[in-house]
């Protein structure tokens, strides 16, 4: 075996599978992964899905019966037949506990799996499921080794453990024997791969030194023309990243940890939960800094006191942006409320705090 084996790092919704040996890497938070490997041929691979079924029967790699279901294709497709083949499963943490309201989400993440590959008659060799952190997952195809790393932070108690440096993962061109979906390539990881720093707790808010290399944002809008154009309007800036964009609070649940942002810009009115809702959660389980960005946020609104009052770091009137006649005044807005919400300490509220709010 070559003494430089590849690497590549898996995103919810992707898959990889390969006959070359591989290290194939990914971060869980109530995500799911399973490995398939088949030990005579001594190959296999690895997805990570975000959710157990879709009810609309999309065909997707974010969901996990689909998501299995592609891994034993390819193994079957390969192999003649799913004879022999060993399964691991991991994650489903309880994370941000109950943003889902209730839907339990990480443990029916498990349930699909555990039920998809004994309907298939696939052994399942290992579990490291549950609990309430996320894991970092490192597998070794060849050889079906899995080594894992508990996430940095303690979703639930908010207590910080030591970080600690990892090395960077850069997914390669697929090698010979290869094989990957259409449309769900698994991209490169151009960041370190390292678990988000715990945020800091005080009574007040307070200008605090940032310390990181840059501002990690995450963008939380259901309108893509507006993710895109606040995107946009950081990407030119030497210390600031957008590291992603949710259409949703349920897509912002799964990023936060998967990405570790530093700011959450959030708006809210959204499908399925409302932005005042989803700040609630965030300050009682997950406190970060968080810029308001709405419409309906205009100045001495409900919306805005409230807003402040759960815990906003900041409240933008979204149409104060002028968001569709350029960056100017996008950017003379929204960049230095970034920078001071990133140095700004949060709050962590009580359920009962938020549940009058």
């Amino acid at each position: 075996m070559s003494s430089e084996i590849n690497r590549v790092f898996i995103l919810p919704g992707e898959y990889f599978i390969s006959k070359q040996p591989h290290i194939i890497s990914t971060l869980l938070g109530s995500c799911v992964a399973v490995c398939l490997y088949h030990p005579g041929q001594k190959f296999g691979g690895m997805n990570h899905y975000m959710l157990p079924t879709s009810a609309t029967k999309e065909k997707s790699g974010k969901y996990g019966d689909y998501a299995i279901g592609v891994l034993l294709q390819f193994m079957e497709r390969t192999l003649g037949n799913l004879a022999g083949l060993e399964a691991i499963i991991s994650g489903g943490a309880n994370v941000v506990s109950n943003i889902s309201t209730g839907a339990q989400i990480g443990p029916r993440n498990i349930e699909i799996a555990r039920q998809t590959l004994q309907k298939h008659h696939i052994k399942i060799i290992a579990e490291n499921v549950g609990g309430n952190v996320g894991l970092k997952l490192h597998y070794q195809n060849w050889d079906n080794k899995l080594t894992i790393e508990k996430m940095d932070r303690k979703i639930m108690s908010g207590s910080t453990i030591t970080k600690e440096e990892t090395h960077r993962f850069a997914a390669p061109a697929p090698p010979a024997g290869a094989f990957k979906a259409p449309g769900t390539a698994a991209k490169p990881f151009a960041t370190p791969l390292s678990a988000p720093a715990a945020p800091t707790f005080s009574a007040t808010k307070s200008a605090q030194p940032f310390s990181g290399s840059k501002i990690k944002v995450l963008v939380v809008d259901d309108s893509a023309i507006v993710r895109n154009l606040l995107t946009k309007a950081m990407a030119d800036e030497h210390d600031i990243q957008v590291v992603g964009a949710a259409k949703d609070a349920y897509e912002a649940r799964e990023m936060l940890l998967e990405l570790g942002p530093d700011v959450i810009t959030l708006d809210i009115v959204m499908p399925k939960m409302d932005g005042v809702t989803f700040l609630k959660k965030l300050m009682v389980y997950y406190p970060i800094p968080v810029i308001i960005c709405s419409t309906i946020a205009k100045a001495g609104s409900a919306a805005e006191l409230r807003s402040d009052k759960i815990g906003a770091v900041d409240v933008i009137d979204k149409d104060s942006l002028n968001l569709y006649h350029g960056m100017e005044t996008v950017k003379k807005i929204l960049i230095p409320k970034i920078r001071e919400a990133a140095r700004t300490r949060v709050t962590r509220k009580s359920k009962e705090e938020v549940a009058g709010i």
